[in-house]
């Protein structure tokens, strides 16, 4: 019985990891699926377009090599940055924020605001360019948001947010890069 409880703790283990969840877009489909916001079609579909891109070939050498080991931990391992320690979150330049992944534009600076939380909040993103799947860790049900061309993981999105649509997408700052509109 100890064995089998332990089999059944490290399959369900590889299915909440990142990529593994019931693989590729059909894990999209059912995380999108528990998005109550009805971004599941979007969500599918941002995924699905850059499923054959070049970003989904680099290997964990290769984004070790590619990132620092604080950017490579959350873009590629799904860990969270310490609440504050982002420069970002006094950006207020006009410009927008970049996947550091794969600098894919993600967010439009007039989009974020100060949310009091300690990282960046945008109240929404670039349509296309970001998919969701649910998140179980932490004893709760959240729902990450991650990067729809290198599946880099960016945050959480929570209902709590300013009009017009009541949604915080809680991003790591380092997972991002900030290209000024005037550069």
């Amino acid at each position: 019985m100890a064995t089998y409880i332990r089999n059944m703790t490290q399959i369900i283990d590889r299915l909440s990891r990142r990529g593994i969840l019931l693989g590729g877009v059909a894990g999209t489909i059912l995380a999108a699926c528990s998005n109550g916001k009805g971004q599941a079609a979007e969500a599918v579909a941002a995924e699905a377009e850059y499923s054959d891109t070049q970003w989904r070939q680099i290997t964990e050498a290769e984004w070790r090599e590619r990132l620092s080991p604080e950017a490579f931990e959350v873009l590629r391992k799904d860990a969270t940055e310490r609440a504050g320690s982002s420069p970002l979150n006094e950006e207020k330049r006009e410009g927008t924020f970049h996947c550091k992944g794969c600098d894919l534009p993600l967010f439009k600076s007039e989009w974020k605001y100060m949310s009091g939380t300690g990282w960046p909040s945008f109240w929404t993103y670039i349509e296309g360019n970001l998919a969701t799947r649910p998140d179980n860790t932490l004893l709760m049900q959240r729902t990450e948001y991650h990067c729809a061309r290198c599946l880099g993981h960016q945050g959480h999105v929570f209902e709590d947010g300013p009009e017009p649509t009541g949604l915080r997408y809680c991003n790591n700052g380092v997972a991002l890069t900030f290209k000024p509109a005037n550069a």
